[in-house]
């Protein structure tokens, strides 16, 4: 589904409470019963208030109701959650405005956003429920062991484990983005001026950038880490001219830099099936090489038994251990493996077209296309700068300081046309 905020100013504290609470009884109820939403959110106006707002949320898509359910009740969607998730972006003041979609997967959405000085980031919103929630799921364990909600648990999981692994990988000085914040599926980092390896026709030398990403394959080992995704499109090759001392130059010597991304499927090198993981991504690289660059090393390797012994050596973090130490539970980590393994195994099945086990009324979760459509470009301000009340339908133009366009980069088409969203922080959500 596309992210469309421009409902947001229209919610009222209310709704925004209504709201909070489906994914609250969520947690427990795949369809949150009516009562239950009274109960939790404690609207003023009681059950009518309550009935209103579930109408307004209904209607704008971020809850559904489920045909032919044993009891009334509504569950939340992707859209209710992608908007819970934004506002707590907003009251933290992370996230002021959002762009283009510019990337879109059978597991996450990329999105332009930017702060209230318009610096630009990056918001991904993990979706791993697009697939395998269109396919039959009576065979799925890590959905039957759960009562309800397993979606966005899965989603949550994910965005949790990419966000931790990246600030460890930062913090141990990989070439990764800076993570910024997490909030439910949801993550905000840093926007990196750099091209998918994927999009690369050609390199001076392949060699040296071979070298350089099968050495972060070993040092990945080192910290006890397989990136178990190690590909052409999650890398990213930054280009940098430096002198002779390695220092930036305006003129000097081109040196293309890997950043490393997408962390939801990097595995421990203890796994029990860390060899056949580390044999695909340096597998994985080595064929991407030859296929584009025509290149193929002299070396041999590296091999999952020689990369054993580096677990560790020179004081080095083991960032495996230190993820689980943090409360990423080892049944978190297995359920989380489990939904990525369905999610490939749907998209070799042609999951993508099946079509949904449930009718929902309200849902507005439609398939995305191939390209956006224009609305897409517009940059949406989620939240105003000391925004009074009543001023929530202002219509900006040409704003240039509250627009992140002053720093897109050519190649990103994001118009300057913006719409303030009002929002209520009384009725923030709670982050998570």
């Amino acid at each position: 589904m596309k992210l469309d905020t421009k409902a947001m100013r229209h919610l009222t504290a209310e709704d925004w409470r209504v709201l909070t609470a489906v994914e609250q009884g969520s947690k427990n109820h795949e369809i949150v019963p009516t009562p239950l939403i009274e109960k939790i959110s404690r609207v003023r106006g009681g059950a009518s208030g309550v009935h209103k707002s579930i109408s307004n949320l209904a209607k704008t898509g971020l809850i559904g109701r489920v045909k032919e359910a044993k009891y009334d009740g509504y569950r939340l969607t992707y859209g209710g959650l992608d908007y819970l998730a934004l506002h707590t972006h907003s009251s933290r003041r992370e996230v002021y405005s959002v762009g283009s979609r510019i990337g879109v997967g059978k597991e996450s959405d990329i999105m332009i956003v930017a702060d209230e000085k318009g610096k630009q980031r990056v918001l991904k919103i993990h979706r791993l429920g697009r697939i395998s929630f269109r396919t039959v799921k009576a065979n799925r364990d890590y959905l039957r062991n759960r009562q309800g909600g397993s979606w966005m648990y899965l989603s949550r999981l994910a965005a949790m484990k990419e966000f931790a692994f990246m600030r460890a990988l930062k913090e141990e000085g990989f070439p990764v983005p800076d993570p910024i914040a997490q909030s439910r599926h949801t993550i905000v980092m840093s926007l990196i001026d750099a091209h998918p390896m994927r999009q690369i026709s050609s390199v001076p030398d392949p060699a040296s950038l071979y070298a350089e990403l099968i050495g972060l394959i070993l040092r990945l080992a080192k910290h006890g880490l397989i990136h178990g995704d190690f590909n052409e499109f999650n890398i990213l090759i930054k280009e940098e001219r430096q002198d002779a001392a390695g220092e930036d130059k305006a003129e000097g010597v081109l040196k293309l830099i890997p950043i490393l991304i997408d962390f939801p499927q990097m595995v421990s090198m203890d796994h029990q099936n860390a060899e056949m993981y580390f044999d695909r991504d340096v597998n994985c690289i080595k064929r991407f090489f030859e296929r584009r660059f025509h290149f193929v090393s002299s070396e041999p390797g590296p091999f999952f038994k020689d990369a054993k012994k580096l677990v560790g050596s020179g004081g080095a973090t083991r960032i495996d251990a230190a993820l689980e130490a943090s409360g990423f539970t080892k049944k978190m980590l297995k359920d989380l493996e489990a939904a990525i393994r369905e999610q490939a195994a749907s998209k070799d099945e042609g999951g993508e077209n099946a079509g949904s086990s449930e009718e929902e009324e309200g849902e507005g979760e439609e398939e995305d296309e191939e390209e956006d459509d224009e609305r897409d470009a517009e940059v949406v301000i989620i939240r105003d700068k000391g925004e009074v009340a009543g001023q929530a339908d202002t219509v900006v133009s040409g704003a240039r300081s509250a627009s992140p366009e002053a720093e897109i980069s050519p190649r990103d088409d994001t118009a300057s046309r913006m719409e303030k969203l009002g929002i209520d922080d009384k009725a923030d959500p709670s982050p998570s």
